[in-house]
Parts: C-alpha cells; sequence; structure tokens
C-alpha cells in the first residue's frame, strides 16, 4: 500500500515535470496522510494544459453518505480497480498524477523486550531523486449541506524487487511518456490503460530514516533524515 508520502520540489522541476502552465509557489511537504490535502495534476474536459490542484487523499465515492468513507479508501488495488463500484466511473475519466519526490513504508525487524514488533520506517525515491508521480483516481463529492470535496486515491501494484523486501504492495508509479494518456479525460478505453499498472522498472532506492516520520503530525525535513 502507499500511507504516506513526500512532495517537496521546485517549480523549476515541477513545471516542466508534468507540463503546467506556469509558477504554483506550493509549500514543501514530508509527510503527507490520508485525508489530508494535496497536490494532484488532472486534465478536465475543455482544458489545454495539465493543471495542479489540491485534493484530499482517500477518494469519497460520490455515492456516500458521508465522507468518513474516504479514509478507508487511500489506495485501489490495480488488478481489482475496474471491477469496483467505488472506483469504476473515476478510472474511466478521471484519472489524475499525484506528484511525489519519496514514499514511506514500514519493515518489521524483530520485536522489543516485550514481544511488540519493532517497524523501520524506510524512505523510498528515484535513484536520481527526480519527482515523479502515482497513478491516481479522483471524485467529486457533494454533502447534504451543499459542500462539495474532491478527492483522490492511488493505485497499487503489487511490488518489484526493492519493494519486496519492504511490502507486498506498492504504488503504481508512471513513467513521464505515459503522463498523457493517463490524465487524457476523453480516453475511456480501460484496456489501453492496464499496460500502465505494473510495478516500477528498478529506478527506485530506499534507506532508513527517523522514526520522526511515524507521528502524521511531523511535517518537516526531520521525516527524512537517515536512522541513526
Amino acid at each position: 500500500m502507499c500511507g504516506r508520502y513526500s512532495f517537496a520540489t521546485s517549480d523549476e522541476e515541477l513545471i516542466p515535470a508534468f507540463d503546467l502552465g506556469g509558477a504554483v509557489f506550493l509549500d514543501s511537504r514530508y509527510n503527507i496522510a490520508p485525508t489530508q490535502f494535496a497536490p494532484v495534476v488532472r486534465v478536465l474536459e475543455g482544458d489545454s494544459r495539465p493543471r495542479l490542484e489540491q485534493l484530499r487523499w482517500g477518494l469519497i465515492p460520490h455515492w456516500a453518505k458521508d465522507a468518513g468513507i474516504g479514509s478507508r479508501m487511500i489506495n485501489a488495488r490495480s488488478e481489482t480497480v475496474a471491477d469496483k463500484p467505488s472506483f469504476r466511473k473515476p478510472l474511466q475519466s478521471q484519472r489524475c498524477l499525484v506528484p511525489a519526490t519519496g514514499f514511506y513504508e514500514w519493515k518489521c525487524e524483530g520485536s522489543d523486550n516485550g514481544g511488540k514488533p519493532q517497524k523501520q520506517p524506510f524512505n523510498i525515491r528515484r535513484i536520481d531523486e527526480r519527482v515523479f508521480a502515482f497513478a491516481g483516481l479522483w471524485e467529486r463529492w457533494r454533502d447534504p449541506n451543499g459542500e462539495t470535496i474532491e478527492s483522490y486515491t492511488i493505485l497499487t501494484t503489487s511490488p518489484n524487487k526493492l519493494m519486496a523486501e519492504l511490502h507486498n504492495r506498492m504504488p503504481v508509479i508512471l513513467e513521464p511518456r505515459d503522463y498523457e494518456l493517463w490524465f487524457d479525460p476523453s480516453m475511456r478505453d480501460v484496456e489501453r490503460l492496464t499496460p500502465l499498472l505494473a510495478p516500477a522498472p528498478e529506478i527506485l532506492a530506499a534507506y532508513p530514516v527517523s522514526r520522526h516520520v511515524n507521528n502524521p503530525r511531523n511535517d518537516d525535513p526531520a521525516c527524512l533524515a537517515a536512522a541513526s
């Protein structure tokens, strides 16, 4: 799964990476957690270029009775996403990119004196440390009072060799050449998208980080500090 990630980059890298129209001036994020708002890149009907917008992490289906369901929908399994009522429509026409500079996973490494498992957090990023993008889906939900919340989920797949040492799932990381196809709202042939939902090639590196990242209230560079 993907339960935490970071997004700390500059306009100079971000704008050309996603063909954005201009400056975005976003604060760096080091520990993005479920139910928080974070940037996604998407193309809406009529757009000539991608746009970067803040959506809430944890997809709220349009038919949901309350927003609470979103906290259980931070990820969508790519193997079954086309069959799930919550994700079927977004997969057809409401796809987005979720930009990131790294993500976190926890590996069980023994236990303490009381037998409680000890989990070591790892940060996973590109070897070249460039910004990348998860495959995402977005949805628009309106509550009984008329307030609208736009939310997103991150697709997951089986792990590549590196990630298999840490977890049995990993987020779908798209290649830049596939961005345009992924967020084109007019492309509704789901079968053309299936080959994109594969484990990432060996472009990632992982290193253990401080347990400072365990607390979702901590959102600062210390989350990326190597474990001592």
